[in-house]
């Protein structure tokens, strides 16, 4: 039976349940719409990494997710097809941590400050916004195979300025894009959405 070859995708754009082909833009205008809605509660804004090996490539999913805790939140996802079934565990969390810090690295301090605005009337009422990338990996040795690399992932979001997360906090890698990794790539790629490498 001949073996399936698949290209090397790297999806430019974000989608969700409703929604196809958001501009990271449009994703920041999404967030911005759902704060504004609610500028008296506090706020998460987590990018977070999973991936699953199928058969000759690995899928790589990236959330956004914006959580209001415990009264909602709105999401978007892209994804990366690696055309290799990616077996060593630390190059999975390596590409996992890469692909959430290009995604992460989009929010800088202006961005945020300017999700922070929304807030900023209500910040004695306990308004407020904390940001985060969630790391697919856990610090509990027994667990977790994962634990040895925690230190150096986290390390390289710190260096960023921003916070990291890793299970059992880890939720968008964890639950959100570990959803979206479960079927494999099909050539169901939004239009208008990929970069082709080689």
């Amino acid at each position: 039976m001949k073996r399936h070859v698949y290209p090397m995708l790297h999806e430019q754009v974000f989608r969700n349940l409703s929604e196809q082909n958001l501009s990271l833009g449009d994703v920041f205008e999404r967030i911005r719409s759902f704060m504004a809605r609610d500028p008296r509660a506090a706020y998460q804004l987590v990018v977070g990494t999973d991936a699953q090996v199928h058969a000759g490539h690995t899928k790589f999913v990236t959330s956004v997710v914006i959580l209001r805790p415990g009264r909602g939140a709105w999401f978007c996802y892209r994804q990366v097809i690696v055309p290799r079934e990616l077996r060593s565990l630390r190059e999975k969390l390596s590409l996992e941590t890469t692909y959430s810090q290009e995604i992460a690295a989009y929010f800088d301090s202006g961005k945020r400050a300017a999700l922070e605005d929304i807030l900023l009337p209500h910040a004695y009422h306990g308004a407020s916004l904390a940001m985060f990338v969630d790391i697919d990996a856990g610090t509990d040795a027994q667990r977790n195979r994962t634990s040895a690399m925690v230190a150096e992932l986290v390390g390289r979001i710190e260096a960023m300025g921003l916070s990291a997360r890793v299970k059992p906090e880890a939720i968008a890698a964890s639950s959100v894009s570990n959803r979206y990794t479960k079927t494999p790539y099909r050539g169901s790629l939004a239009s208008k959405t990929a970069s082709s490498f080689g």
